[in-house]
């Protein structure tokens, strides 16, 4: 019996969600862009997408730009807003905890000539708004931070900056990471002053390979690619709506305030289940996102019992996807014992899980740490 406890890597595609995408592979398959009857209905299957993305985050439909997902949404937001201000300032503010796809751009950035400020974590992994309020001032042309860290889950003040930025009379545009909190918190970008959020679809129980950038209405951004008329020209080629429409179906499913209810007492099950376990040390804040817990292994490297776990269809992390087993440079960032990051484990959870798969884990856990070694 599997255990999937990866969630925060990816998720199971709901099967309402894969019917729905099948039908329009197979049905309404039109270009939406086409004139005749078959891409008018095509047309009509994304308008209603759009307007269910747009409802959930409480926005305009026209301010949801269809993309491939979370990293190219990032991408585009950061590099979009940072060449649509250049001339206003030099100065971006970020965090040393941000994703991948949101940290390595700041690094191209940089070697352009920006000067980017990245606010550390404290040593559980919180980041203080006092940070930012020292940081941003008149040359700052663009604040990005991340609503929910995808390692530890930590919840970022993502609510406040935007007062900051008013109160420094900065000319910065406001970039929301919202990939691991969307439809797992309560999201309005518009009641926060953010500018640009990101979503994507393979966290929530849609398809892989289709994510939406909210642009508020009056933020100019430069487009990163070029060609024909979609997406308002901001992010132009064919929209893949097979995928879009499985993403909307799936935005549709999500109960938030059940679901959290939920994966709240998972949440508390699994920490008082783990923290029995000798050598478990629990490195996620009681204040993080109960989606995540990061947990360390003393003694055994974090792929050593991974695949150790593996054995027993028990799927869990070494930390983010996107990283392939590289060091986590969020928990170098909070300076964690190197011990602690080398043995780190995430633990992330959805609807689909139940408690016999908590305890099935710390089982594994347990008895890995009687047959492994460090390596």
């Amino acid at each position: 019996m599997e255990h999937y406890l990866d969630n925060s890597a990816t998720t199971a595609v709901y099967r309402e969600v894969a019917e729905k995408a099948a039908e329009i592979m197979t049905v309404n398959f039109g270009n939406p862009s086409s004139l005749h009857s078959k891409g008018m209905e095509a047309e009509d299957e994304l308008i209603k997408a759009r307007h269910i993305i747009a409802k959930s985050l409480a926005v305009e439909d026209n301010e949801i730009y269809f993309t491939s997902g979370g990293t190219e949404a990032n991408n585009l937001a950061v590099l979009g807003a940072v060449n649509a201000l250049k001339r206003r300032g030099n100065k971006i503010v970020t965090t040393a905890v941000e994703h991948s796809s949101v940290f390595e751009t700041m690094k191209q950035l940089e070697a352009q000539g920006f000067e980017v400020t990245y606010i550390e974590p404290d040593k559980e992994g919180n980041i203080s708004i006092e940070d930012f309020i020292a940081h941003i001032d008149k040359n700052t042309i663009l604040v990005s931070l991340m609503a929910v860290n995808n390692e530890m889950g930590n919840i970022l003040p993502f609510d406040r900056v935007s007062k900051i930025i008013k109160d420094n009379n900065s000319p910065a545009l406001l970039h929301c990471d919202c990939v691991q909190a969307y439809c797992k918190i309560p999201l309005k970008p518009k009641k926060y002053g953010i500018d640009l959020a990101t979503v994507s679809g393979h966290k929530i129980h849609a398809p892989k390979g289709v994510g939406a950038l909210f642009i508020k209405n009056g933020v100019r951004i430069i487009p990163q690619h070029f060609g024909g008329e979609q997406e308002g020209k901001i992010r132009p080629g064919t929209e893949p709506l097979p995928l879009i429409c499985g993403f909307a179906k799936a935005v549709t499913m999500a109960d938030i305030e059940k679901n959290y209810q939920y994966i709240s007492k998972l949440n508390s099950y699994a920490r008082e289940k783990l923290s029995t376990i000798d050598s478990v040390v629990i490195n996620s804040p009681e204040n993080a996102l109960p989606y995540i817990i990061n947990i360390s292994v003393k003694g055994i490297r974090s792929e050593t019992m991974l695949h150790y776990l593996e054995q027993f269809e028990i799927y869990v992390s070494s930390g983010s996807a996107c990283a392939k087993g590289k060091p986590s440079h969020v928990l170098q960032a909070m300076k964690l014992d190197r011990d602690l990051a080398d043995s780190a484990l995430r633990i992330s959870f959805s609807t689909e899980n139940t408690e016999d798969d908590i305890d099935a884990l710390c089982d594994a856990i347990d008895n890995g740490m009687k047959k492994l070694v460090r390596r």
